[in-house]
């Protein structure tokens, strides 16, 4: 699939898909976290449901659940059937069924409807990052994959701050929010006027073709999956782990937490608006290796003292470093697939920050309780210290070989 663009050298932000990939991009963050203000007040309203309260957290985590068990089959969809059509099915699925908890009448009820929403990330997402990676190339596309992180960052607090404005009035009103990329639809449909499918059954071929040939593209974007659900496996500790933190050392785990995150998400928007100019001095390797380090100081700076010094230095070091890494890995999924395998190795990506989330409360909880908050904030820097130790022995194995005569 290709999408000619009029003007290659148009700048992004003039660029009506762009915009619309990039609004697209933001209902990953909107998918979970926008109902989170409106959990004391739904617990509440349905308190005399069987077990509301686990029904109630559970809300935000059910999307994640169907992101893991959809995505695959998303991406082989995407491949099959065209990127558009599907990132309109997504967006359109998602404002239906994520606005349901607004009118629906119980708790069981509004879970199917965000299991449903997750059915809808799973589609939106996967066809959105391969449509990136039809669109565009070279250093379009790593402007892109920057101002897409910067983009998700940002508009988290766009989200959760109209959400939490809504919820005074109402737990069901931040329900509404979700209807808002209804509004994309409109700038997504001249994509599929631009959409060219090739016949069925034939493969792309021919030096155009980017990625890697044959087989050959499955262990590498295998890898980069992996890497990816550790890297987000690590990072969730901040959102999921964070307040307990910091109430376990006398601290507000509600304001602590609103302003730890709040330092990560904009120090981790503010570098990867400046990505592609990173990435292109840098090169991939080099670049997650630098966000591996900043990563593994930030927890590291965790592990000193619950104060808020050490709290928001931290909380920036992390942010800065997962701005990095986050685009790294969607620019090291494109390349490593071929265009016709766009889709599916979008579905591995997807697949794997989404278990990464899912993976990290069930799989961490139990050494935080045996071990403590520190040990376990030293061992993730520990860990992301030893990803960057990897990236700079690569980044070293590449340039000695480019200086090597004949």
């Amino acid at each position: 699939m290709s999408f000619p663009l009029k003007s290659p050298e148009r700048p992004l932000w003039l660029e009506t898909a762009a915009i619309a990939l990039l609004m697209t991009a933001t209902l990953k963050i909107m998918a979970n976290a926008t109902i989170s203000p409106a959990l004391p007040g739904l617990a509440q309203a349905f308190d005399g449901e069987p077990h509301a309260a686990y029904l109630t957290r559970f809300l935000v985590a059910a999307p994640s659940l169907s992101v893991v068990v959809v995505a695959p089959f998303a991406g082989i969809a995407a491949d099959r059937f065209g990127r558009v059509p599907l990132l309109l099915a997504g967006v359109l699925l998602f404002a239906l069924s994520g606005s349901a908890g607004a009118y629906l009448p119980d708790l069981t009820a509004i879970l199917a409807s965000r299991l449903l929403l997750g059915v809808a990330v799973a589609l939106a997402m996967t066809a959105q990052v391969a449509l990136v990676g039809d669109l565009f190339a070279g250093a379009r596309r790593s402007a892109f994959m920057g101002l897409q992180t910067a983009a998700i960052n940002f508009s988290g607090f766009l989200y959760i701050g109209l959400a939490g404005w809504l919820a005074a009035y109402s737990p069901r009103l931040p329900f509404l929010v979700y209807a808002l990329p209804i509004l994309l639809l409109p700038v997504l449909l001249p994509l599929l006027r631009r959409e060219r499918r090739p016949r069925a059954g034939r493969q792309p071929s021919g030096p155009a073709q980017a990625g890697l040939a044959g087989k050959a593209w499955l262990i590498p974007a295998l890898l980069v999956a992996l890497l990816t659900m550790m890297t987000v496996m690590l990072f969730f500790l901040m959102p999921s782990q964070l307040p307990f933190y910091l109430e376990d050392n006398g601290l507000d785990g509600a304001s602590g937490t609103a302003f730890g995150l709040g330092a990560l998400t904009l120090a981790g928007g503010g570098v990867a608006m400046m990505f592609k100019r990173i990435s292109l001095w840098l090169g991939l390797t080099a670049t997650f290796g630098a966000g591996a380090v900043l990563m593994a100081a930030g927890f590291a700076v965790l592990a000193v003292d619950a104060a808020w010094l050490f709290l928001l230095v931290g909380a920036a070091l992390v942010g800065t470093g997962y701005g990095l890494v986050q685009p790294t890995f969607l620019m090291l999924a494109l390349q490593v697939a071929p265009e016709h395998r766009r889709g599916s190795v979008s579905g591995m990506v997807t697949t794997a920050m989404f278990l990464g989330q899912v993976v990290s409360p069930l799989a961490l909880t139990h050494f935080i309780q045996e071990l403590g908050f520190i040990p376990v904030f030293q061992a993730a820097a520990g860990v992301f210290l030893a990803f960057a130790i990897g990236a700079l022995w690569l980044f070293s194995a590449r340039l000695f070989r480019a200086r090597q005569p004949g």
